[in-house]
């Protein structure tokens, strides 16, 4: 789903952004401000190429498939979370949200 105003519908989501694979913002909409979203967008390309890493090392040390391509990650702290899928991202409130309605919103 590449509709931001859509992803701030799910419960417990309150930003949501989009960025290029050089981590350029692209879009954001929801409670963050602009320079913020762009750190975000920033940070969320580079996890992205991260995570790409490592599900290609993690397909080499196991041998086994369904690790690649690496589509998407969740970084969870104690109070907020961020989901990423593919090149959007959100913000969401731990207490509040769930990552399979997020992750599954963002697929469609």
């Amino acid at each position: 789903m590449s509709d931001l105003n859509k992803l701030l519908q799910i419960k417990g989501v309150f930003a949501a952004g989009s960025f290029d694979d050089n981590g350029n913002l692209t879009g954001y909409a929801g409670d963050i401000s602009e320079d913020h979203a762009a750190m975000a967008a920033s940070m969320s390309a580079a996890n992205m190429h991260m995570a790409r890493m490592q599900c290609d090392g993690f397909t080499a040390m196991s041998g086994e498939g369904g690790w690649t391509p690496a589509v998407g990650f969740a970084l969870a702290g104690p109070l907020f979370s961020v989901c990423v899928f593919g090149n959007v991202g959100v913000f969401a409130r731990n207490g509040e949200a769930s990552f399979n309605e997020i992750f599954r919103a963002m697929q469609a």
